[in-house]
């Protein structure tokens, strides 16, 4: 028996070898809610239909059974090929890697609706998200241990509505590299069914925000809208998907807060108050970066001016020292007068 890539706080995953050589994935729920979203998952590939299935350019789970232990089911899977990588391994395997992860957030994103359907799975309005969102960052500030500039900082974001305009798709809810499978450099599996809803696109594409290839999102994305477009399907102009998608990745350490105190689980709450506190040391770094930067362009741009309005002064004073209406009189010989001056012989 191995280890395999999973949640632990709400998961216990391995794999098992039979006697016969075959592989499978084992996945317990540690946690009554964690076991309704392995029953959704159940659901959900369920609704993967085989021509769904085959339309899909990566592999699904299949669950070959199921065992109550407990009160609550585990799950047998089939076990797939491939394995997960980090972001930057991802980043480091190239082109075809990022296009195969954009081809996989476009073919999820235009999944048929029956699939959701099938599953009674939760579909949402962009303000119906935005609204979530600001209930969620009242109960983290209730908390009393967020810091006040992150919560300024998100309300903010929340409350501009243009950033909240799109179309709501279909998305997978929990995607990061540990749910993707690679094998030789390219992407054969997508795994974590569990929380598939129609939703905000950004939820599947925060994940990309941790990368430290700033261009790695971009790439994504890039393909992503081709591949949409080769779908046929519509594109809303959503320009601000990435800005969602790195406040979603920010405010999900004030989410995993409020599950570590939900579950009186200590540990879970002293990891999230620790990265809470470097990002805020790290927000405040950069507000602090651009108000120099700021103050370095105002003055330079003052600089520029003053420079601008000596040259202006010193081109009028020019032009009206070439000009015989405005200009200075110009010298004029003294004649003396003849026979020495008026009334001399």
């Amino acid at each position: 028996m191995e280890a395999s890539p999973d949640d632990p706080a709400d998961f216990s995953t391995a794999v098992v070898v039979d006697g016969e050589g075959q592989r499978w994935r084992v996945r317990s729920p540690r946690t009554p809610e964690a076991g309704i979203r392995l029953e959704t998952e159940l659901q959900v590939l369920a609704g993967l239909t085989p021509a769904v299935r085959a339309g899909l350019p990566f592999r699904t789970p299949s669950v070959a059974g199921a065992v109550r232990l407990e009160g609550l089911r585990t799950f047998v899977y089939q076990d797939m090929p491939g394995r997960p990588v980090t972001l930057d391994e991802l980043a480091r395997l190239g082109e075809p890697a990022v296009q195969d992860v954009g081809r996989v957030l476009a073919a999820i994103h235009t999944l048929p609706s029956d699939v959701v359907d099938h599953a009674d799975l939760p579909s949402y309005t962009a303000e119906q998200i935005r609204q979530r969102h600001l209930h969620a960052l009242d109960q983290a500030a209730t908390s009393g241990r967020v810091p006040p500039l992150l919560l300024r900082r998100w309300e903010e974001a929340m409350e501009e509505e243009a950033l909240w305009r799109f179309t709501p798709v279909p998305v997978h809810g929990d995607l990061h590299e540990d749910n993707l499978l690679l094998e030789r450099g390219r992407v054969v599996g997508v795994t974590g069914w569990t929380d598939l809803h129609v939703g905000d696109p950004a939820d599947d594409v925060a994940w990309l925000a941790a990368a430290t290839d700033p261009d790695l999102a971009d790439r994504v994305l890039d393909a992503y809208a081709a591949r949409r477009a080769d779908a046929g399907a519509a594109d809303d102009g959503d320009a601000h998907v990435m800005r969602r998608a790195a406040l979603l990745a920010e405010f999900a350490l004030a989410q995993w807060l409020t599950r570590g105190l939900d579950r009186h689980d200590e540990a879970m709450v002293a990891e999230a108050e620790a990265m809470l506190a470097e990002l805020e040391g790290d927000v405040r770094a950069a507000q602090e970066a651009a108000a120099r930067q700021a103050e370095a362009d105002a003055a330079a741009d003052a600089a520029e001016d003053a420079r601008d309005a000596a040259e202006d002064a010193r081109e009028a004073a020019a032009a009206r020292t070439a000009d015989p209406e405005t200009g200075p009189l110009p010298a004029v010989e003294v004649v003396r007068p003849i026979n020495g001056g008026p009334g001399r012989p």
